[in-house]
């Protein structure tokens, strides 16, 4: 397998690139077709990424494996250099996983403005991005990658956005691209002073963390780092940074705020602990007081404003910049622990808010609105035919609600349908004894649609063999088996949902 080592980053980074080439030269009006196989690419690219987690050495994942290091721009140093370690791989699985999930999620629910095989190939454009990020050792190569996530988000939200995508789409990448050049700025100051001879030069990652505090210290190391510092803080975002988050959130179609909270938030702070800590050490000393300060007011304000929110998609992306604050909270400890901690919640942020942002899509999709006060007083009313525990699980795990507490939590939702089935089931034999006369209850009623529950009564057949029972309209017998034979017992009135 000695091929597949040497091949399995190129694979899961350009895989998805020239599946993007393949469905742009589709004929127009191949929705279906586009949408399988943008479907095909990412499941394939998930494969090359199960494939490097099952060959992975787990104890030596300090080290990076699967590299690939070829001569790129050979004047100013610049190689093809890629691979992974124990921090960058959970990361590209992640990118992987949540891009396959998301074209899962188009082949039933694909946003207006445009047509399928364009909204596939960006979504492909935007996955190759993500993944180049994270396996990137080459300074130059980080900033391509780096930069090509950025034309395809652009597009996602500018095109299939909601009423105001063009602002929102336009804020995004005014403080993007702000923050990239400024980052480039500092990355240019690193290759510049990391040799007196310029031929010896060089952007490679690994080689500058060698070089470290003796080359980059000072006031120099310190200008680098909050150069640097500001373009990976623009992505992540760092509050007061953060105001275009909320707002690509809120516009951009579901596909688009799973990837943006997802992975591309994520980006920001892997730069951190990939770049700036490791290459910039004390500089890093010296800003990380700041960083914990910046991070402390992201995880009170984000809170805060949750609070305040009415829209669903917004209150995720508020709750995202406080959960963004704890990850920044254990970087700037500049501890291995804290440091695998910060890794941990990158992840687990990625999965929990992918799961919420597709819950409030699903939501949208239903009800056309995600106002909290329009859809109703709780989604237990007004989704009866989703379980509970798939409404509460993703939000308790936002929350960081214990497994234990997750699983008490489906038991009573398990007990709760029980009991909903058993009233029913009572309602039905409680209308059923009522005297000859008596209209029975009517039942509650779900209309698709609509907002609130309507009552409707719905009548089957009656018992035939009833003295006083009411008679079938047409025929002269009755129609409902005997009451006192329980064995050939059926409810004349019964709770129907559409």
């Amino acid at each position: 397998m000695n091929w597949f080592d040497d091949w399995a980053l190129t694979l899961a980074v350009f895989l998805p690139l020239a599946g993007a080439v393949l469905l742009a030269a589709l004929p127009a009006g191949a929705d279906r077709l586009a949408r399988l196989g943008g479907t095909l690419v990412t499941f394939l690219a998930l494969l090359a990424g199960v494939g490097m987690l099952a060959r992975f050495d787990f104890g030596a994942g300090r080290a990076m494996q699967f590299e690939v290091n070829r001569t790129w721009i050979e004047t100013i140093g610049t190689h093809y250099h890629l691979g992974v370690d124990g921090i960058a791989l959970p990361l590209l699985e992640l990118s992987l996983l949540l891009c396959f999930l998301c074209a899962v999620y188009t082949l039933r629910f694909l946003p207006e403005g445009g047509s399928a095989k364009s909204f596939l190939a960006l979504m492909l454009v935007l996955e190759a991005g993500m993944n180049g990020t994270f396996v990137a050792l080459d300074l130059i190569l980080f900033f391509v990658f780096w930069e090509l996530v950025l034309i395809p988000m652009f597009f996602l939200i500018a095109v299939w956005g909601g009423g105001q995508r063009r602002y929102a789409a336009i804020k995004f990448l005014l403080y993007t691209l702000i923050g990239s050049v400024v980052m480039l700025l500092g990355f240019l100051a690193l290759w510049y002073r990391s040799a007196p001879d310029p031929a010896a030069r060089t952007f490679d990652v690994l080689a500058l963390q060698q070089l470290g505090g003796a080359r980059f210290g000072g006031t120099f190391g310190l200008l680098v780092f909050a150069a640097v510092g500001l373009g990976f803080a623009v992505k992540v975002p760092v509050w007061p940074l953060h105001t275009w988050l909320p707002d690509a959130h809120t516009e951009a179609p579901t596909v688009g705020s799973v990837l943006l909270a997802g992975v591309l938030l994520k980006m920001g702070t892997y730069g951190f602990v990939r770049i700036a800590l490791p290459v910039l050490p004390d500089a890093a000393r010296w800003w990380a007081p700041t960083i914990g300060v910046l991070g402390g007011v992201a995880i009170i304000y984000g809170s805060l404003c949750c609070l305040a929110q009415t829209d669903l998609k917004r209150l995720i992306a508020f709750s995202s910049v406080g959960h963004m604050g704890f990850v920044m909270l254990g970087i700037a400890t500049l501890t291995p622990t804290g440091i695998n901690a910060a890794v941990f919640g990158m992840v687990a942020h990625g999965v929990i808010t992918g799961m919420l942002f597709f819950c409030a899509g699903s939501v949208h999709e239903r009800y056309h609105t995600r106002d909290i006060a329009e859809i109703g007083g709780g989604m237990a009313t007004t989704l009866p035919r989703l379980p509970a525990d798939r409404r509460l699980l993703p939000v308790d795990a936002a929350a960081g609600q214990p497994r234990r507490r997750a699983r008490a939590l489906e038991r009573q939702a398990a007990r709760r349908r029980a009991g909903s089935r058993a009233r029913r089931l009572d309602a039905a034999g409680a209308a059923d004894r009522r005297p000859r006369g008596r209209p029975p209850d009517r039942p509650w009623r779900h209309q698709p649609g609509r907002d609130r529950l309507v009552r409707e009564p719905v009548q089957v057949e009656h018992d035939p063999t009833r003295r006083r029972g009411p008679r079938c309209a047409s025929t002269s017998t009755p129609s409902c088996p005997s009451w006192s034979s329980p064995a050939r017992r059926s409810w004349c009135w019964s709770w129907t949902c559409s």
